[in-house]
């Protein structure tokens, strides 16, 4: 086995990725998986009487070496996909997913870890916590079930693994074979940053020219730019028909019968646990409890959106007309003439702002108010990754090493979509303890030319600021235990470090400091910030009803008996919500990896508005102080919610950090709805 997988002796304590080949993997998986069952068959066989130290805390470290390996292939898998990475993916997918239900579902292991809970009291309290987790979680994995029962979990298990890889692969695999050529004589309306991202994406792929491709930050200002109504429908429909079998790979990335078999599973399997349906099995857990409370949230602000993103379709389809186009508002419309209106009404054009938003000026920007809040500091290191343009930061505070941080910005074949953080290796105090080593990975346009400055959108800056809070919520983990450590909290919790950094990117001292003219220099004019922001609440409606729609089929999939047929349910759903049909899902079912790439966010999608609820009150508190960066209300956050990680319920950090229930209106105020 190359040592180089679990050792990790690069800068910083980062793996070699130089000294890594692909053909590594395989034997590297094998050695740690058989090390892993070796040790929990120790911990299950060992003749002492049960306790904390030869049972729970003896398991949390078990995998050690596994997860090692893991977090290496996985963060090659995501970022730089090739053939044999795929192929060892879904090689891989059913042997893991019975090695994590061999040790949830082992008799002796549940019989020590239920004799270890009956005394936690006595214990320390992140020690009975991650007991009291353990517990939860093997009867949740089926260790409480007859001998038959969990033989059929682990074989649930196993499929649902096939076949949420197959799901992310096909995802992937259209998104990376689809190209849109565009002709020299159709390219009016497209700015000369956009074209010239264009042509750096043909040439990318050998092509001339310039095309289309579906990196977000490419395919969403073609749809907002471009005249040509034909184009624009084409390349809306190729991005809108990944993993539907209408895509870049036809039948063979066609998703729909892995949904209907996925929802099948996951609903008999929370049958298997004594739950109604698998949206009570998944809530059981998080902040929202019941379906109930879930879909009351998500009714109460669809009656605030409903009306504004109905006001917005007949104001849109009236400059439609005035184009001369006949019939309805359609779906590839709607972003034109958003961004039409824009210009028109609040004077915000795409091209007066992005030069004040280049990469390094937003990263700036955000190490800045960690700095400002939290005292941290950020400074570059060398390091060999997989692509050239990754780039590493120590982060420190007092001069100490806190953490490793980790950028993987811009959009290449091979890379998922999205945007997304990770930790390849989470804080904890075991032993000598760990550092976290936190990534993020967003998919912004690459500047065409080599010392060219990246520039983004004021979408994609409040990107990077979203990923960047879940990333301060690792590097600012302070437990003691790796299964309680960063983001490892309630799903419907998840979010709100995330989403409260956000509002910082509006704050003007932030924006004074960063957001300057690539050219000049010059900081962004107040005046521009307070158009940016009001075309941000003018697209409201859009924004929350694509939200909303993708929220609501989600959590109807989970509940009671699952659809035969899941598109006939989407549309069932979204007739019944009256949405507009000229706004789509943000997440089209066959391609919804959010929730059937995994099992993070099933039933979870709601998770973004829930969070949303408490981050929006969370700022309040910044605002109440009348100081976005008050040292009292930063040293509170950190210490009641960020530092904590898993090691308390949700709401009880919530309780200690703001001292009563969230309220639904600061939501509706940032989002220009109330």
């Amino acid at each position: 086995m190359n040592d180089e997988l679990v050792r990790w002796t690069g800068p910083q304590g980062l793996p070699r990725f130089d000294l890594i080949a692909d053909d590594d993997f395989a034997p590297a998986f094998d050695a740690a998986l058989a090390e892993a069952a070796a040790t929990h068959e120790a911990i299950a066989a060992n003749h002492a009487a049960p306790d904390f130290a030869n049972t729970i805390a003896a398991m949390e470290t078990a995998d050690e070496a596994l997860g090692r390996v893991a977090s290496v292939f996985y963060t090659l898998a995501g970022l730089a996909s090739n053939p044999a990475r795929e192929d060892l993916q879904r090689e891989l997918a059913p042997k893991l997913a019975a090695h994590h239900a061999r040790i949830a579902m082992d008799p002796r292991l549940y019989a020590r870890v239920q004799a270890v809970a009956a005394g936690a009291d006595a214990l320390a309290p992140q020690d009975r916590r991650i007991t009291d987790l353990a517990l939860r979680d093997m009867r949740r994995a089926g260790a409480a079930l007859d001998e038959a029962g969990r033989a059929r979990m682990a074989a649930l298990k196993g499929r649902l693994a096939v076949l949420t890889t197959d799901f992310a692969q096909h995802v992937l695999a259209d998104e990376r074979d689809f190209v849109l050529p565009v002709p020299d004589d159709r390219l009016g309306g497209l700015s000369d940053d956009l074209l010239a991202a264009m042509r750096a994406a043909a040439a990318s792929r050998d092509l001339s020219g310039q095309v289309v491709t579906l990196g977000r930050s490419l395919i969403v200002p073609f749809l907002e730019q471009s005249t040509d109504r034909d184009l624009r429908e084409a390349a809306w429909r190729g991005w809108t028909a990944r993993g539907s079998g209408a895509g870049a790979g036809g039948a063979a990335t066609d998703n729909r019968a892995i949904v209907a078999e996925i929802l099948a599973l996951r609903h008999e399997r929370a049958e298997l646990l004594g739950y109604p349906d698998f949206a009570a099995f998944k809530l059981d857990t998080e902040m929202a409890q019941t379906a109930d409370q879930v879909q009351a949230l998500l009714d109460e602000v669809w009656s605030a959106a409903r009306p504004r993103v109905l006001a917005d379709e007949a104001d849109l389809a009236a400059r439609a007309a005035a184009d001369g186009i006949n019939g309805a508002l359609e779906p590839w419309d709607w972003r034109y003439y958003a961004a039409h209106r824009r210009r028109d009404s609040l004077a915000v054009d795409e091209a007066e702002v992005k030069p004040y938003l280049p990469l390094d000026g937003m990263i700036a920007a955000a190490f800045d108010v960690a700095r400002r809040l939290f005292g941290l500091d950020f400074a570059p290191f060398d390091a060999r990754f997989w692509d050239d343009r990754v780039r590493g930061w120590t982060v420190t505070r007092g001069g100490r090493l806190t953490a490793v941080f980790v950028g993987d910005y811009f959009a290449r074949p091979g890379k998922r979509s999205g945007a997304w953080c990770s930790a390849m290796q989470p804080q904890h105090k075991v032993g000598a303890g760990q550092r976290a080593i936190v990534l993020n990975a967003c998919n912004f346009t690459a500047p065409p030319r080599p010392g060219d400055p990246a520039l983004l959108s004021w979408d994609e800056a409040r990107t990077l600021f979203h990923e960047f809070g879940h990333a301060l919520h690792q590097i600012l983990s302070d437990v003691d235990w790796p299964s309680i450590a960063g983001t490892s909290v309630a799903r419907d919790f998840v979010e709100l470090p995330s989403q409260l950094f956000e509002h910082w990117l509006d704050v003007p001292q932030v924006l004074d400091a960063h957001a300057r003219h690539v050219k000049t220099g010059a900081p962004m004019p107040a005046e521009l910030r307070d158009r940016i922001i009001a075309a941000e609440q003018a697209d409201a409606g859009f924004a929350t009803t694509e939200y909303l729609e993708s929220a609501m089929v989600d959590l109807a999939f989970h509940r009671g008996a699952p659809p035969a047929d899941p598109m006939a349910r989407q549309a069932e759903v979204l007739a019944d919500m009256g949405a507009p049909r000229a706004v789509p899902m943000r997440h089209a079912t066959p391609h919804f990896a959010h929730v059937f790439s995994g099992d993070g966010y099933s039933a979870g999608y709601y998770s973004y508005l829930w969070s949303e609820v408490m981050d929006a009150d969370a700022f309040a508190a910044f605002e109440e102080t009348g100081d976005p960066f008050d040292p009292a209300t930063a040293a509170r956050l950190e210490k009641s919610i960020l530092s904590q990680g898993g090691s308390r319920p949700a709401d009880a950090l919530w309780h200690e950090f703001r001292g009563r229930k969230p309220g639904i209106q600061p939501l509706l105020r940032g989002r220009g709805l109330a």
